[in-house]
């Protein structure tokens, strides 16, 4: 459905009630399962040179907004024994979305502090945030910059060009990154008056086909429960935490089947198998869920929740060797192709076929509430190991005039027990932009550095898979 077919345009004039439209899946789910502690949060930070004229980035992102009205929502009221939730469709933002927080110490870190704990409201129109912090300026030797001393649970990698961040913050509930990034293209385009449309998708190396029903033969079975990231030193406070870094984009032997994607897969198995064996887990079979986006890029992208998931499987004997040769990394990482390649190709309901029969509309939404949390309780055990959300190179020049072209973007999504630890990555101007964000009853500041350092060690061996390399290869 384009932006001038949706509803939101239908329901203008004076007297005429606001559209509504039912929750999809995706958003009751996530409505039914909502705590305080930990909230459904996606954070974006886009870094810029310059900093933006406060009226002007104002005038183009509430435009913006207009052009994708689908964003322009707040949940109805309703009585406890209705039937759906609804989103209440708005011609104008209920509040200024776009604020520029006065300078102070550490503005960055408090930026990344606020999108990990203060989800906008389901109740305003739209339930997202745009805040634009001054970047700090570059240390003068440190590899790990942590302006200050960290916060609680969030630090950056590499030294940060001075300049100005915009952090967007999403209700997850409501909305996912890859449609909030467009939204942030379109205001882009309007802001600097240049080009922002999406770039080509890039080639990818032809594969063997197969049936799209079927997952390839070695796949390990989905029955058993998967492991879990071993606890390391948890913290007293809950919520999540957060550390960055940007890395070199992993490089592909050429011709290879594998995408940029698989390698990313394989690094987080390895890296939490490394890390489970450290802390006397015995081996289990891992399940790694990935989003899946079909949507195109352009001004049409339908703006929502609109990723399916999808789980990675990995027996515990793929994971579970010392020494990884280029041999063992060439084989896992053929194996992790074949299965994603299949898993990409199955036509599912985002969420599977029982979360759209739970989300039938036969009982008040109170009750369904309350059975979702209790199926989602008694499901924990068989909940994924982790989510990797690769949302590779950002397709959008991000070019805001005098402001400059975004040289580094960088996405986080909710990490919640009993997962309790996501990867996110993306790619912008040639570097790979990393976010751990993990549950701080599972794990703290220093376990996250210890878990990104094997991931970069763990990400260079899928490098070295043959004795020929070249730089390249879609995401």
């Amino acid at each position: 459905m384009t932006a001038l077919e949706h509803p939101a345009r239908r329901a203008e004039g004076p007297g005429r009630p606001p559209a509504r439209v039912p929750f999809p899946v995706v958003d009751e789910v996530s409505r039914h399962c909502l705590q305080e502690e930990e909230p459904e949060t996606v954070h974006i930070e886009v870094h810029l040179p310059g900093t933006p004229d406060p009226d002007r980035l104002r005038a183009a992102f509430t435009e913006a907004l207009r052009r994708h009205p689908r964003i322009l929502m707040r949940e109805a009221r309703g009585p406890w024994y209705r039937r759906r939730y609804e989103w209440e469709l708005t011609r104008d933002p209920d509040l200024e979305v776009v604020t520029f927080p006065p300078p102070e110490p550490d503005a960055l870190k408090r930026a990344r502090e606020r999108a990990l704990a203060e989800a906008p409201p389901l109740t305003s129109s739209p339930p997202i945030r745009l805040e634009v912090v001054a970047a700090p300026p570059p240390p003068a030797e440190s590899r790990e910059t942590d302006q200050g001393g960290p916060a609680p649970g969030t630090t950056e990698r590499t030294p940060t060009t001075p300049g100005s961040v915009l952090f967007l913050t999403i209700n997850h509930t409501a909305l996912d990154g890859p449609a909030c990034l467009r939204v942030l293209a379109t205001a882009a385009e309007l802001y600097g008056g240049k080009d922002n449309s999406p770039a080509a998708p890039p080639s990818r190396a032809p594969a063997v086909q197969q049936a799209p029903e079927e997952p390839p033969s070695d796949a390990p079975s989905g029955w058993s429960p998967p492991a879990r990231v071993s606890k390391g030193t948890p913290e007293p406070s809950p919520g999540n935490g957060m550390l960055v870094a940007e890395l070199p984009v992993p490089r592909r032997p050429k011709g290879s089947p594998f995408t940029v994607n698989d390698q990313l897969m394989v690094a987080t198995a390895l890296m939490i198998a490394h890390w489970n064996r450290e802390h006397g887990a015995r081996p289990r079979p891992f399940r790694i869920t990935m989003p899946v986006d079909d949507r195109p890029r352009d001004a049409t992208m339908p703006i929502g929740n609109g990723t399916r998931l999808v789980e990675v499987p990995f027996s515990a004997a793929e994971l579970t060797s010392r020494d990884w040769t280029p041999e063992a990394t060439r084989d896992l990482l053929r194996r992790t192709s074949e299965r994603t390649r299949a898993l990409k190709a199955l036509s599912r309901p985002q969420l599977g076929h029982g979360a759209a029969l739970l989300t039938a509309p036969v009982l008040p939404v109170t009750l369904r509430a309350a059975v979702t949390r209790g199926l989602r309780r008694a499901a924990a055990p068989w909940t994924s190991t982790t989510l990797l959300s690769n949302i590779g190179r950002v397709p959008y020049a991000l070019d805001f005039g005098d402001a400059g072209r975004a040289h580094a973007v960088w996405f986080s999504a909710p990490a919640r027990l009993p997962r309790g630890l996501t990867v996110t990555t993306a790619s912008t101007a040639g570097r790979l932009h990393l976010a751990l964000r993990w549950s701080r009853t599972l794990l703290s500041h220093g376990d996250g550095a210890h878990l990104r350092d094997l991931f970069e060690h763990y990400l260079h061996a899928t490098e070295h898979t043959e004795p020929q390399e070249t730089h390249g290869g879609p995401m």
